[in-house]
């Protein structure tokens, strides 16, 4: 059995965290004797937390408390990845200990039930024993959105489907397109209408009207059936696949391609297959938030070891499910604050029903994957990072190798994004050989995406020189920051690869590729 790791603190640090502590607890109590403390943090916001002077100091020396565990975290003597995984734990504990989840401490929860008369505590009641049911905390009504409905309302049409994806082509919106067709690649993690939420914000849409004829995949939401499928099986009878149907029905020998998350590791490890059979179907990538150098992965770390990815082998090697609430419950505790105990208290000890939200719709449709595809990405990237490693991967047969990945290539990374690193997301740019363009956004690993330009919010950055340093912050030092979407830049750039505009096409599909079923198709509406 491996021994635990040794822990200590340094003792200089550690003596002055104890008299910082000490001092604040000073403070704290004689503020307590005269005034309720301030609070500043939104849990505690309410006004009734501010009139309460137990609760309200309850409150301070859980804040104060948490702040010194966190900081005894980061102080601890040990190796990087024990330290980054003791962190995330106490995060965990820290979060689910505030007394704001629990309605005997809850000042504000309290304060309801006596304006309700306990109406809230029978409505929380309700609600936990609805998503008990359910099987998740709900985030948002559910019951007011439908795939179809008022979300993934892009019109277009199924043309081409296999036991693992449709392929969905859009209807245009301009008299003429141009002539090289458009492939978008979902995250297989997720379902695809992400990218078409609402008309506003819809990037399908958005490309779409630029006079692109668009080709999205729709991943199955897998079954039993599907229990055996791998990653071989998504790159070529996914991704490649998608990019031979696109091109036959469009009769162009070219197309150009974007992979977003998963979906972009998916498209790379296509485009590298492709390479070493010498083929070139691909004209130019783009990558949105995409892990292809997997040394940097963000707090997803503190999952990866050898233990844990033998353990996901053995759990799938005769085949299975990786169940979509697990992979959704996972990256919720990325933020517990924010997508948990949030929801937790609102929906339970306060009785509410979370407004109607589409992102948050989106964030709850829950997508199984093939334990097999699951096992062999934790291993050949995350833990071994093999893509980028010449040879050592071998994906449908053939040996990788990214330096024969020679097409142009527009990569952008979210500044703020948790799932994938900025670091992460421009490491892609050391790897791929080809003309680059780099951009980095603001915020998250969706709301950095889906920033359509009439918004007007956040900021992007780019860079005037064509040299890439090895260092992303190298890199941001002589980047400028331009107001508003980085989509109008992905325009200007994608334009140049799309080669001369032709008549807009009247049907869907071509030849043997004729329309199945109306867009967005059957399979986004697989429940897990």
């Amino acid at each position: 059995m491996k021994s635990l790791p040794v822990l200590s603190f340094p003792p200089d640090q550690l003596a002055k965290l104890q008299a910082q502590y000490a001092q604040d607890m000073q403070q704290l109590w004689q503020q307590g004797l005269q005034s309720n403390p301030q609070l500043k943090d939104r849990r505690f916001a309410a006004e009734a937390w501010q009139h309460n002077p137990v609760a309200g100091f309850n409150a301070a020396m859980y804040l104060l408390n948490a702040r010194t565990l966190m900081a005894m975290s980061d102080m601890v003597d040990t190796d990087e990845k024990t330290r980054a995984r003791i962190r995330f734990s106490v995060e965990q504990w820290v979060a689910a200990s505030s007394p704001s989840n629990f309605l005997a401490f809850n000042a504000e929860a309290q304060q309801k039930a006596i304006d309700t008369k306990g109406e809230s505590i029978v409505q929380g009641l309700q609600n936990m024993l609805h998503d008990m049911r359910q099987g998740h905390v709900s985030m948002t009504d559910e019951s007011k959105f439908e795939v179809g409905k008022n979300v993934a309302t892009s019109e277009g049409a199924v043309v081409f489907e296999n036991e693992i994806f449709q392929l969905i082509e859009y209807k245009p919106l301009t008299p003429k397109v141009y002539q090289r067709p458009f492939l978008l690649v979902p995250p297989c993690i997720n379902k695809f209408y992400i990218l078409d939420l609402q008309p506003a914000n819809s990037f399908i849409r958005h490309v779409v009207a630029q006079g692109h004829r668009t080709f999205v995949v729709s991943w199955r939401n897998p079954d039993e059936s599907m229990a055996n499928v791998t990653w071989d099986d998504y790159v070529e009878k996914g991704v490649m696949q998608a990019i031979e149907v696109a091109r036959q029905i469009a009769n162009m020998p070219q197309i150009n391609a974007l992979g977003f998350c998963v979906g972009g590791t998916l498209l790379t490890s296509a485009l590298a297959v492709l390479a070493a059979r010498g083929e070139d179907p691909v004209a130019s990538a783009t990558l949105l938030t995409t892990l292809v150098d997997f040394t940097d992965v963000g707090v997803l770390d503190v999952f990866i070891d050898e233990p844990f990815v033998q353990y996901r082998e053995a759990q799938f090697s005769q085949g299975g499910l990786m169940a979509g609430r697990d992979m959704a419950s996972t990256f919720s505790f990325l933020r517990p604050n924010d997508l948990v105990w949030n929801y937790v208290v609102g929906n339970y000890l306060k009785g509410e029903t979370p407004p109607p939200f589409d992102l948050l719709y989106w964030n709850s449709d829950a997508t199984n994957l093939p334990g097999p595809l699951y096992a062999w990405y934790l291993r050949n990237t995350y833990l071994e990072n093999k893509l980028v490693k010449p040879g050592k991967a071998v994906i449908c047969g053939e040996k990788i190798d990214l330096r024969k990945v020679d097409l142009p290539v527009y990569i952008y990374g979210s500044r703020e994004d948790h799932i994938v690193p900025i670091t992460a997301a421009y490491a892609s740019t050391q790897v791929l050989p080809g003309p680059k363009r780099f951009v980095m956004g603001a915020s998250g690993h969706i709301a950095g995406v889906i920033n359509p330009p009439a918004s007007g919010k956040r900021s992007h950055w780019l860079a005037k020189t064509a040299d890439f340093p090895k260092s992303v912050d190298e890199w941001i030092a002589k980047a400028e920051e331009k107001p508003g979407s980085w989509w109008t830049d992905w325009y200007a750039w994608l334009k140049k690869h799309a080669g001369q505009q032709i008549a807009a096409p009247k049907n869907y599909g071509r030849g043997k590729h004729k329309a199945i079923e109306p867009a967005p198709g059957s399979y986004v509406k697989i429940k897990a």
